[in-house]
């Protein structure tokens, strides 16, 4: 059997080393060959270090300069996972041309429709932001109104690969968290952060009235390399769409008690606030919760619980560092 052959756009940021360091461990198990791409010039060697059988490949996204690269020197991926984003929304806001021609991967869609034969899945992660956020657990066929321009930018993606990709999978992934990576990302992670704060004994601000549906790191890991294996393994086509989150609907407040609950620290540190008192410079959706009902049906899956996660995160990086 030839070698099956997977692309991880975006491999440097969070998702997409893990996404490396899951599939590498694979290999010695599988018939895969993998290559990522990445942006910052040069790659994190200790990331290289890593990952020594993984070919890499600098791609400035909205001019595509690598893809001729990749066709010559990596061949027609069966599989490209697009992990590549401007994902700050405020960052969004302060150069929306920049996020659209980033975050809609038109360049990358016109490279796979160059191959013929329609043999390669898209696996795109887009996000929880593309829902107004005025009700609960929002389900796939939920109108999307975006409040901001990542989200309005993840919807333009999310229409263009469903109008011009006949074979792929939207991933609309929550906030992402759990353990750091090989090369430590420069983004600051969430139940770290929390960790962080509260350990040093201060009180500190969390929102009570902004909800979503948290996933742990792994769960999302599963989720693409289940559907990767699916179209390996069946070759039947796909059109899918997915609410990527946890079972557990929290608050910025509830997600600090459970840090504060796993590590011991005191509740009284976690003030509860509104987050209309806070000008982040750009619209926030106030409860874009999930229906995941699809992803477990879907992928016979059962995602992690949000204090699960907290804990296996902390455990992990307690052991990075002992």
């Amino acid at each position: 059997m030839s070698s099956k052959k997977i692309l991880i756009v975006g491999g440097t940021g969070y998702l997409g080393q893990h996404l490396l360091q899951a599939i590498q461990d694979s290999l010695p198990y599988t018939a895969l060959s993998l290559a990522f791409t990445y942006h910052t010039n040069p790659p994190p060697q200790k990331l290289l270090q890593a990952f020594p059988h993984v070919l890499p490949f600098h791609l400035d996204l909205p001019t595509a300069n690598a893809f001729d690269h990749i066709s010559q020197d990596f061949g027609q991926p069966d599989v490209v996972v697009n992990c590549a984003a401007l994902s700050v929304p405020r960052a969004c806001e302060v150069d929306p041309t920049a996020a659209m021609s980033i975050n809609v991967p038109s360049v990358l869609v016109k490279w796979l429709s160059s191959f013929s034969n329609g043999n390669t899945l898209l696996i795109h992660l887009s996000t929880d932001q593309v829902y107004e956020g005025t009700k609960s657990f929002y389900k796939e066929d939920d109108e999307t109104l975006p409040v901001n321009v990542y989200g309005r930018s993840k919807v333009a993606a999310e229409q263009f690969i469903s109008e011009n990709c006949s074979n792929f999978a939207i991933l609309r992934s929550s906030v992402i968290y759990g353990p750091q990576t090989v090369s430590p990302v420069p983004k600051s992670l969430p139940v770290q952060w929390m960790d962080s704060v509260l350990a040093k004994g201060d009180a500190m601000d969390f929102f009570h009235d902004e909800f979503r549906c948290p996933v742990y790191v792994k769960d999302l890991v599963t989720t693409v390399w289940t559907l990767t294996n699916r179209w390996i393994s069946d070759r039947e086509p796909m059109q899918l769409l997915l609410n990527v989150g946890g079972p557990d609907r929290v608050s910025r407040v509830q997600m600090a008690e459970a840090v504060a609950h796993v590590r011991g620290y005191n509740l009284s540190l976690i003030k509860s606030v509104s987050s209309s008192t806070v000008n982040r410079g750009v619209k926030s959706p106030a409860d874009i919760s999930m229906d995941i009902t699809r992803l477990i049906q879907t992928l016979n899956m059962s995602p992690t619980a949000f204090r699960d996660g907290v804990k296996l995160t902390l455990e992990a990086e307690f052991a990075s560092t002992s």
